[in-house]
């Protein structure tokens, strides 16, 4: 029998691509510089320079059979070494090879983690907003998805997190910074986090992981810092994806890294490869792992991504939109004038303006706005804003 998760899984699908894929036909009617895609956080700046001649070196020096045979299910060991040492030279926690596992983005590795760490009935706590695939990674774990409320600034409530932890939390997951708000959590909430999540473990007598997600740890701000949580809680496994620093969403290229620290560190990284090798996460591409270790450090020009960030919010707020301005990623989060996402986001398509409702990240009467796209189109947009903002009467 065909299992109903998967049915109800795959016939609901993901508003974002939905609404991707319906601006990609809108495009074919008005033309696509008519249409203000800000749907998909996909990045719109070019891989640097260095990842292309790391890939030319390594095809021209690099026999082909070399190159593109399968590599170990958990990586190649001379770039989980470099992994390794990276993390360790970059963050001062002490990595080993053995503490890392490649994986096709962080996607799999989130895929991976959760159900390397999760029982059935057991419960994963999360930040509100947060990004919709969790649900679905918890759920295929067994477990159940407790949603977390943030304050108005999109920082960590310690109450509302203290009074959602329960002996059957074994995970939480902690995405800074965030997708969908740009917030990014201080080093304090850390901290604090590290605190209680310690307190009741001790009281329950089981640890409770951070599972913390950062494809966006390198796309800050200013003077913003995005602390490293595994430096403040031993219980700590990184997910880190190159999608997003080298404009690479397509290599599907990342790893997860176990704190060296970690209760039960061997039963977890068995359970980590066990959870590959049955989710079919395996064998990360030959090529791109020699290719991204060469490019550790490295990022692309996100300069214009602060430039999109000060345009689009400078303009919406003199409009008279409500947001709070992002220290991270590359999302507004913008409050639906009315209170209505849904009703706002059909307005916003009837001037061919696409965002996303936050429902879709568990946080109603908000808007996600993803900027990672050419400067023009933003400019280009500021009418139809405008038009929209006046139909509110902001």
């Amino acid at each position: 029998m065909i299992p109903k998760k998967y049915i109800t899984w795959g016939s609901s699908g993901a508003v974002i691509r939905e609404l991707a894929a319906y601006g990609a036909e809108r495009a074919k009617v008005v033309g696509p510089e008519n249409v203000y895609d800000f749907t998909i956080g996909s990045p719109s700046i070019e891989p640097p320079k260095k990842f292309f001649d790391v890939l030319d070196r390594l095809m021209k020096t690099v026999s082909p059979i070399e190159l593109h045979t399968y590599a170990p299910a958990a990586g190649l060991e001379s770039v989980r070494a470099a992994v390794a040492k990276y993390l360790t030279e970059t963050f001062g926690v002490q990595y080993s090879p053995n503490d890392i596992y490649m994986t096709h983005g962080a996607s799999s590795a989130l895929a991976i983690i959760l159900a390397a760490l999760m029982s059935e009935g057991e419960e994963a706590l999360v930040l509100a907003p947060y990004f919709p695939e969790y649900k679905i990674y918890v759920e295929q774990a067994g477990g159940t998805l407790i949603e977390v409320p943030c304050d108005e600034d999109f920082q960590v409530d310690l109450a509302a997190l203290e009074a959602k932890l329960t002996p059957k939390t074994s995970v939480i997951i902690i995405n800074s910074p965030n997708n969908p708000s740009g917030a990014v959590l201080s080093p304090d909430s850390v901290k604090a986090i590290a605190e209680l999540l310690n307190k009741k473990a001790a009281e329950y007598g089981h640890p409770i992981y951070i599972v913390a997600d950062e494809p966006y740890r390198e796309l800050v701000y200013g003077d913003v810092e995005v602390p490293f949580i595994p430096a403040y809680y031993d219980n700590t496994v990184y997910c880190y994806s190159f999608s997003k620093s080298l404009s690479l969403p397509g290599e599907r290229i990342g790893f997860l890294a176990l704190s060296p620290k970690m209760t039960e560190h061997d039963n977890a990284w068995a359970a980590v490869c066990g959870a590959g090798r049955a989710l079919g996460y395996v064998c990360v591409s030959t090529m791109f792992q020699q290719a991204a270790a060469e490019c550790l450090g490295v990022t692309a020009d996100i300069s214009k991504y602060d430039d999109n960030r000060q345009l689009a919010y400078s303009a919406l707020s003199d409009m008279g939109f409500n947001c709070v301005k992002p220290d991270g990623a590359f999302y507004l989060f913008i409050k639906a004038p009315g209170g209505d996402s849904q009703a706002f986001c059909r307005k916003a398509m009837e001037k061919d303006i696409l965002v996303v409702p936050g429902d879709a990240f568990g946080c109603p009467g908000y808007v996600r706005l993803a900027y990672c796209v050419p400067f023009d189109r933003i400019k280009r947009s500021l009418p139809a804003f405008k038009a929209l903002a006046e139909e509110y009467g902001l």
